[in-house]
């Protein structure tokens, strides 16, 4: 791995953390689906017409337009649409430990569903993983979190799974800048349909609801999309997940600094033992020298 995989892969890692904490603002003072379908909407927007400046083609293979539109249902209108509404009632670091699950039931969804061999380092990995998640749930249910709220991130985590197993479909062949825009336009559109249906328009503009959300257009929307396809295609998926095991660390310190949401030491030890599960999940993929 080369030292500008490794900038684009912890730059990535950052701003796919810091997304909850800016969404979390975002649902603080605007309706979550509605401010997500219009994110979707500018952020594809303008990732279509760059990726057409230069010199991009929206004609795709079958593979291509089959991932645009998995990825697009899947990640950006199951996955953050119910973690936008879960953000409602519960803190963005939990948020974001739920989500940075995703690499470990990559994993755990290859060796039951498809029977991808496991090496004993992996399924340590996975034992800690979990191990690192019921001590963090336990801890947030004495508290007296929403859990309605986490059986929506949970949910969500796992249409992110599919997301990140179709991946490879939609990355491939090139015109990557406007595969990102149209699966963003893809969200859009099927986020439009709850939205309108089940929310009320009632936003309270403020400077704080401005910045987030063009903060999330443009960055974990738009920039850390292009950036992990771009790195897919640089050093393929597994040794591009390995830098999910830093989101946990990101998600939790980015909400504390800037929302001074409350971190116990259990949530701490919960984090530490995660990443180091979604690591070792990762490392067992890697292929045994010769």
């Amino acid at each position: 791995m080369d030292i500008k995989a490794v900038l684009m892969g912890l730059v990535f890692a950052l701003m796919w953390s810091s997304a909850f904490t800016s969404a979390r603002v975002i649902v603080e003072y605007a309706p979550p689906l509605t401010a997500l379908a219009l994110r979707f909407l500018i952020s594809g927007l303008i990732g279509v017409v760059i990726a057409w400046a230069l010199g991009q083609s929206a004609r795709l293979s079958r593979t291509q337009w089959l991932g645009v539109v998995i990825f697009g249902v899947c990640q950006n209108s199951l996955y953050l649409g119910l973690n936008f509404v879960a953000m409602q009632t519960i803190p963005a670091s939990l948020a974001a430990i739920i989500a940075s699950t995703m690499p470990l039931l990559v994993a755990l969804t290859g060796w039951v569903v498809f029977g991808t061999r496991v090496r004993p380092l992996g399924v340590l990995g996975l034992i800690a993983g979990v191990l690192g998640v019921v001590l963090i749930m336990g801890a947030r249910l004495q508290s007296g979190v929403d859990v309605f709220g986490i059986l929506l991130c949970v949910i969500g985590v796992i249409s992110l799974t599919i997301a990140t197993l179709a991946v490879l479909g939609a990355s491939s062949g090139g015109n990557v800048l406007m595969i990102v825009g149209l699966q963003m336009l893809v969200g859009s559109a099927f986020l439009w349909i709850p939205a309108l249906s089940l929310e009320v328009w009632d936003v309270t503009w403020n400077w704080q609801l401005v910045v987030a959300f063009a903060y999330t257009t443009l960055v974990p929307g738009l920039a850390a999309t292009l950036v992990w396809f771009l790195l897919v295609g640089r050093i393929g998926m597994v040794k591009a997940s390995t830098f999910h095991f830093l989101n946990p660390f990101f998600g939790v310190a980015i909400a504390a600094a800037l929302l001074g949401e409350r971190v116990g030491w259990l949530d701490i030890v919960g984090v530490f033992i995660i990443a180091g599960g979604i690591l070792a999940v990762q490392l067992s993929k890697q292929p045994t020298p010769k």
